[in-house]
């Protein structure tokens, strides 16, 4: 289903508002939190529409489905790779986006690797230890880390986490604390996490980047 540009401005208005005043509440400049605007499922007149609107960051968690979009954007956007990264498909994603969100194997490492340019990762954390759900375990981190850093195609920025699903946004506020935890003790710039639901608690808790479809593209269908 597509959007209308006017609505996904209307949003894209509402969004930044939210994101100024959690920020205001967390004494941070809203210059320090990213926009990323997931487009999973989102046509590609939608995406255009969203960078008319001054939009510079994109993610996409299917890599077939993103390639048409990221050759119909201008070069000045960042692509965000933000799902499940098959460790086949890693050499790939790193090959055509800036910044991987999803590492949480060796496997990766050494595909990633393998590719013609350096790129940015985030490792991702299961902060609600899901078995359901992809990347590691905290108590993991710090060994990982260590391990991520021998490899020479990468260049480690932070931690992403896609917490545990709870409609009540503060109840997500224990998970970000313990994530801005483990990125300061590893020493990670970045911090990925919030979404259209509970970004607002993330900001306040240290997001530097916060991951926002359904809010600014309206709800999708989901396949």
């Amino acid at each position: 289903m597509q959007t209308r540009p006017e609505e996904i401005a209307a949003n894209l208005e509402a969004i930044n508002k939210r994101i100024e005043r959690a920020c205001d509440a967390a004494r941070r400049d809203p210059n320090e939190v990213t926009l990323i605007a997931v487009t999973k499922t989102v046509g590609v007149d939608d995406v255009r529409a969203a960078y008319d609107l001054g939009l510079r960051n994109f993610g996409e968690s299917r890599l077939q489905e993103s390639l048409p979009k990221l050759a119909a954007l201008p070069p000045d956007v960042v692509w965000h790779f933000i799902g499940r990264l098959q460790s086949n498909k890693a050499r790939k994603a790193a090959e055509n986006f800036s910044c991987v969100h999803t590492l949480e194997n060796e496997a990766q490492l050494r595909e990633i690797d393998k590719a013609r340019q350096k790129i940015d990762v985030l490792v991702e954390i299961n902060i609600g230890d899901e078995p359901q759900k992809s990347g590691i375990q905290a108590k993991m981190l710090d060994e990982f880390v260590q391990t991520v850093a021998q490899y020479k195609m990468v260049r480690f920025r932070g931690l992403m986490t896609v917490g545990p699903a709870i409609l009540n946004a503060e109840l997500m506020r224990p998970y970000f604390q313990r994530m801005r935890e483990l990125r300061e003790s590893v020493g990670g710039e970045w911090l990925s996490m919030g979404m259209s639901q509970d970004f607002e608690v993330a900001i306040q808790e240290g997001a530097t980047h916060v991951r926002i479809g359904t809010a600014l593209f309206g709800e999708r269908a989901h396949n």
